[in-house]
C-alpha cells in the first residue's frame, strides 16, 4: 500500500493554500510522506472540459468566496489576502519544479504562500522571486533564468498532463494511489482514510 500522499497544487488557489494548513500534519501524524505535485489549475479544466467562467468574472460568487476563505482561514487561525497585480501564477509554480530538485519543495511553498497570503505580495515580481531564492539558499540569478526557460516550462506542462492523466480537474487534490480527495473541504475524508488504513494495518501486523 502507498504510504504517499501526492498533493496536487497551484499557487493561484486559495483553497490550496487552505488545505496545505493541514495535509502536512495529517501526512506526518500518519505515517505518510507528503509529494508535492504542481499542477496549472486553468490547464487542468481546459483539459477536463470545463469552460465555466472564472471565479474572478462573477462578482457575486467572488464575493461569497473571499468570505469563505476567511471563514477557513480564521478557523486555521492564518492570514489570508487575495492575489494583487497579475493572476499569473505559472511562474511561481514553475519555481516549485526548481524545489522539488533540491528536496526542498515544502520549504518554498511556505515561504511562497507566506509572501503571497500573509504579505500580499505580487506573484509576478521578480524580486518576490529573488527573495524566495535568497532566503532558501539559492543563487537568485540562477532561479530566475530556470523559472523564465522553456525547460521549465515543458516540465510544467507535462506535470500538468501528468495530473489530467491520472484524473485530477482541479486543486487542492490528493491522493494516495488511486484514491482521490478534492478540496480543502474533503480534508475530513483523507483523515478518515489515513485512520481506517492505520487501523488495517495494525490488524494485518497482530
Amino acid at each position: 500500500m502507498s504510504r504517499t500522499i501526492d498533493f496536487y497544487f497551484d499557487f493561484i488557489s486559495p483553497f490550496s493554500y487552505l488545505a496545505h494548513q493541514r495535509v502536512p500534519d495529517l501526512a506526518a501524524r500518519y505515517g505518510y510522506t507528503l509529494d508535492y505535485r504542481v499542477a496549472d489549475l486553468a490547464g487542468l479544466k481546459r483539459l477536463a472540459g470545463n469552460t465555466a467562467p472564472r471565479v474572478a468574472t462573477m462578482p457575486l460568487k467572488l464575493r461569497y468566496s473571499r468570505t469563505d476563505q476567511k471563514r477557513w482561514a480564521d478557523r486555521y487561525g492564518v492570514p489570508i489576502k487575495p492575489p494583487v497585480g497579475s493572476h499569473d501564477s505559472s511562474w511561481l509554480n514553475r519555481g516549485a519544479l526548481y524545489a522539488a530538485d533540491r528536496g526542498q519543495a515544502r520549504d518554498y511553498v511556505v515561504n511562497a504562500w507566506s509572501k503571497l497570503r500573509s504579505d500580499g505580495r505580487d506573484m509576478v515580481d521578480e524580486a518576490l522571486w529573488r527573495d524566495i531564492a535568497q532566503e532558501l539558499g539559492w543563487p537568485a540569478d540562477d532561479f530566475v533564468a530556470f523559472v523564465r526557460s522553456g525547460d521549465s516550462l515543458l516540465r510544467y506542462q507535462a506535470a500538468t498532463q501528468e495530473a489530467h492523466e491520472r484524473g485530477v480537474f482541479g486543486v487542492p487534490t490528493m491522493m494516495i494511489g488511486d484514491e482521490m480527495w478534492w478540496g480543502n473541504d474533503r480534508l475530513d475524508f483523507l483523515e478518515e482514510h489515513l485512520k481506517a488504513a492505520g487501523a488495517d494495518g495494525r490488524r494485518a501486523a497482530s
